[in-house]
């Protein structure tokens, strides 16, 4: 198996590197414009040779292609797919214009191609088997649902001004995790949104803190709490209050190790970032990537998720604009 991956950066450098280790898999193709250093030493590390876009969709001999480009080419990425056949691994948002969205998954999904989007928490182990659980019946169904989603610095302002906001960008994620334990239809979203932490966020027009709480049909709960900044690194936090039980899932330390003395207990801080906390939630969302194409194995996440996932965040922004709960329905549009 062939694959391309567009996009030499942070989360381009991850799926690249996990592809290419996937068993019976070449990454044959690498495309990113800017000439950098970094994308060089991708490419030497993953065999990958350096090319263009319309070489990659040129060449029948590719299977599949990965989408980590930046956020303004996913869209286009995706109609070039569409029209020649190959699978598609997309970050997300799909596009940070909701009609485009629209257009955009109503061509993929017509086109009949595989494509699957970048929600790597949904093959995190603990997340998998929280759901898995609530599946078996045991716990009972959801009544309440809480996220706590904090990075542990703000990112520069020059990224900010270009990732579509933090309601776009980065609570998208918690959306679709809504989505994935909840499953069951949204009735109303109420969302607060303020700028607390970093004047150059405010200056950019973003905000760096939020909180969300969503109604379903039947009256069960929701909520996310998420900001740009946690004190004590990436805080990653999930509870389920369920008719049998609570489930939890906590933070995961750099160390297993714990020290307990008459002063006191000692535990290692969360993972550094992202990166770090679904190192092995990437690897196997690749590898979910690559049995959709080998197997036709249905993933985790399809365009379908990106498209409810942003849906959501869109009623979410009118909100924390507004000041009103939005009453959000299956057909409710920005």
């Amino acid at each position: 198996m062939k694959l391309a991956c567009f996009g030499a950066g942070r989360i381009g450098g991850v799926h690249a590197r996990n592809a290419a280790a996937q068993q019976g898999v070449t990454l044959a193709a690498l495309v990113d414009p800017i000439d950098t250093p970094q994308r060089a030493a991708l490419a030497a590390e993953t065999g990958a040779k350096i090319t263009s876009t319309e070489e990659v969709f040129a060449d029948a001999s590719i299977d599949g292609i990965i989408i980590a480009s930046s956020t303004n080419s996913h869209a286009g990425l995706l109609e070039q797919a569409a029209d020649s056949g190959k699978a598609v691994f997309c970050e997300k948002p799909i596009s940070l214009d909701f009609a485009l969205t629209a257009a955009v998954v109503e061509k993929v999904e017509a086109s009949g191609i595989p494509c699957m989007l970048g929600f790597q928490r949904r093959y995190d182990a603990s997340f998998l088997a929280a759901r898995q659980r609530i599946d078996s019946g045991v716990t009972g169904p959801i009544e309440q649902l809480s996220m706590w989603s904090r990075d542990p610095s703000p990112p520069p302002r020059s990224y900010v001004e270009t990732s579509g906001g933090m309601f776009r960008d980065s609570t998208i994620h918690d959306a679709d995790m809504l989505r994935f334990f909840l499953r069951e239809e949204i009735a109303s979203v109420y969302a607060v949104g303020a700028c607390l932490i970093s004047p150059e966020i405010g200056a950019a027009g973003d905000i760096d803190s939020l909180m969300i709480t969503v109604t379903t049909v039947s009256g069960r709960q929701g909520q996310i709490t998420a900001c740009r900044r946690g004190p004590m690194g990436y805080d990653q936090r999930l509870e389920a209050l369920c008719a049998n039980e609570v489930l939890t899932i906590g933070n995961q330390p750099q160390s297993m190790l714990s020290v307990a003395s008459p002063a006191g207990a000692l535990q290692a801080a969360p993972e550094n970032y992202f990166i770090e906390r679904f190192a092995q939630a990437y690897r196997d969302e690749m590898a979910a990537f690559v049995a959709m194409i080998r197997d036709g194995t249905a993933p985790l996440a399809g365009i379908r998720d990106g498209y409810e996932a942003q849906r959501l965040v869109e009623a979410a922004i009118v909100s924390a604009k507004t000041g009103q709960p939005v009453q959000f329905g299956a057909d409710w549009r920005p």
